[in-house]
């Protein structure tokens, strides 16, 4: 397992779309800051340019809870995406860039050759959400939010972090799509339509049935609001089903090609 976690680690520092996961959450932070920003002062963000006409309409206000819970908004919608790109980059490029029957011919086992990409993407995810948390932290900070307290960063995190293992959770059946599509258009057309769904169940009002529209349910919010019991189930579910069903394809499926 370590030797196999380290080969994907490799990889991974190889390519360029660790960048291109950094930078997307840069901006995704610094927007969440620009909002807050426009929303401290509206005559302020006119004088400068800036639409605080559009910014009034999101409603809100600028202080640190808001920041976390846009943040958390951002990760759960956005951040899915991030997390597809990755997990589907994960398995689809071993099929893309022909090297899956070289590394099936290695003396490790499959479901450790799946259970290890997991725990890299994981972890990948994992440092791009406390790399946004501590964007936002800086950005917050610069523009005097109102509210500071550290119990409301404490519950900041924890809703960030319970946000992205949701949203991490519901990605891993594109892992599946990509391994059975044996490269990234199958996972990346899955990812879409999946995404597409959970926008137009969401507004249908049966989001919380839906497990992908779960997280960003959760994110946007609070106590008795948050979706019941059987969202978390079925987002559990869904997790484990394209996990179990992601090792089960590569320990079963013919690789002839």
């Amino acid at each position: 397992m370590s030797a196999a976690g380290w080969a994907e680690v490799l990889k991974a520092r190889r390519s360029r779309l660790p960048w291109v996961t950094v930078l997307a959450f840069t901006i995704a932070a610094a927007f969440g800051g620009l909002v807050m920003f426009i929303l401290q002062d509206l005559s302020r963000a006119r004088s400068l340019g800036l639409l605080g006409a559009k910014a009034a309409l999101a409603g809100g206000t600028a202080d640190w809870p808001a920041y976390f819970t846009l943040l958390a908004q951002t990760v759960a919608v956005g951040g899915a995406l991030i997390f597809g790109l990755v997990v589907v980059w994960t398995f689809g490029r071993e099929f893309s860039q022909d090297t899956v029957k070289d590394l099936l011919a290695l003396p490790t086992s499959r479901p450790t050759i799946v259970a290890a990409k997991f725990a890299v993407t994981a972890g990948w995810c994992l440092l791009l959400v406390l790399y946004t948390y501590l964007l936002g932290l800086l950005a917050g900070t610069a523009i005097h939010l109102d509210r500071w307290s550290v119990a409301t960063a404490v519950d900041g995190l924890v809703n960030l972090l319970l946000t992205a293992a949701m949203t991490f959770a519901l990605v891993t059946p594109f892992a599946l799509a990509a391994s059975a599509g044996r490269g990234y258009l199958a996972g990346v057309g899955v990812m879409f339509l999946v995404f597409f769904l959970a926008q137009v169940v969401a507004l249908l009002g049966y989001g919380r049935y839906f497990p992908w529209s779960v997280p960003a349910l959760f994110a946007e919010s609070t106590g008795a609001d948050r979706p019941g019991v059987l969202g978390y189930v079925l987002v559990a579910t869904a997790g484990l089903a394209g996990a179990l069903g992601t090792a089960a394809w590569w320990t079963y499926a013919d690789q002839d090609r």
